[in-house]
């Protein structure tokens, strides 16, 4: 056995509540008969370098989704390549969107991700007036490990946070958080290691900024082999926290990854703690699998082979 296949951890038993801790679980999307719901996927779209759409779509479609792209931008690859193009989607999305009404498009759930400019935070909460009965889930990716992506402007952040305190859903890393509330970074950032207590507060201080549920993910502490994600919601003072083993390399598109996994099991009428608990379980897997392709470290998260445990999820 490889020192990469020794590291896969057993994966969470999802029925189980003695392991993930969920006493009360809380249901966002009730999952009825043959009916297959419409999710609007309001990301960018990037050519290399799996991210994105290039994510949302095979993910949510594998959990028996109809997604519907909204893209908020074209990329040739992901930022971290030198020499990438972006094309900005912000002047079409008016008329993208309108042509949607014209046809009577249904739609389930919105779910938001990378965004080019600050004026598509208006086009999302748009949508949501549209659909007010649609699950909101906000990703907000702008930021990791202390440093703003490089299309994010000051403005952009601000309106992403105000973007995130609608959300039904919000699932920011810590740097993310950290601008969400208007906490410093840069100079002042300590990194992912931080204590349960800090956690569990950034967690309710997003809810009070009016998210109704939160999963602060991806936190990690020196010397540990296992990553710490908390999840609350409005109903309730509780912080759970839910870990998945840690894999010693970092993957462009887990985030991505991440967030579509928790969306696909909501939606496949899941618990949102089961979903965090499953999201966590994939993304360590899929990191494995990468780990076998060539020159995976930057051509990204391999997760196409396991795409039958996200449609597993529908089996009751």
């Amino acid at each position: 056995m490889s020192s990469m296949e020794s590291t896969r951890n057993e994966e969470t038993d999802l029925a189980n509540t003695e392991l993930h801790g969920d006493p009360h679980p809380v249901f966002l999307h009730e999952r009825t008969g043959a009916y297959i719901p419409r999710i609007a996927a309001v990301h960018d779209l990037c050519g290399y370098g799996k991210c994105s759409l290039g994510v949302a779509i095979p993910m949510l479609s594998a959990a028996g989704c109809d997604v519907c792209p909204v893209p908020t931008g074209l990329f040739s690859s992901h930022t971290a390549f030198p020499g990438w193009y972006m094309h900005d989607t912000t002047d079409i999305l008016e008329d993208y969107l309108a042509a949607w009404q014209g046809i009577d498009v249904e739609i389930d759930a919105i779910y938001s991700g990378f965004l080019g400019a600050p004026e598509q935070v208006d086009v999302i909460k748009e949508l949501y007036a549209r659909y007010p009965k649609a699950l909101r889930m906000v990703d907000p990716v702008m930021a990791d490990h202390g440093q703003v992506y490089p299309t994010y402007t000051p403005e952009l952040c601000e309106a992403m946070g105000t973007l995130a305190a609608g959300a039904d859903v919000l699932t920011p890393n810590l740097t993310e958080a950290a601008i969400i509330l208007g906490e410093p970074i840069g100079d002042a950032w300590a990194g992912a290691d931080i204590t349960d207590e800090e956690a569990r507060r950034l967690v309710h201080a997003l809810l009070e900024k009016g998210a109704k549920h939160v999963v602060l993910k991806g936190i990690m502490r020196a010397g540990e082999s296992t990553v710490h994600n908390f999840v609350g919601g409005e109903e309730s003072d509780d912080v759970i926290e839910v870990s998945n083993a840690y894999v010693p390399y970092m993957l462009h598109g887990t985030g991505d990854v991440y967030a579509s996994c928790v969306l696909a099991a909501l939606m496949a009428g899941r618990s949102l703690v089961e979903a965090v608990a499953f999201a966590g379980d994939f993304v360590h897997d899929a990191m494995i699998v990468s780990a076998e392709q060539p020159h995976f470290k930057e051509r990204g998260v391999s997760f196409e082979p396991l795409l039958g445990k996200v449609s597993a999820l529908l089996a009751k």
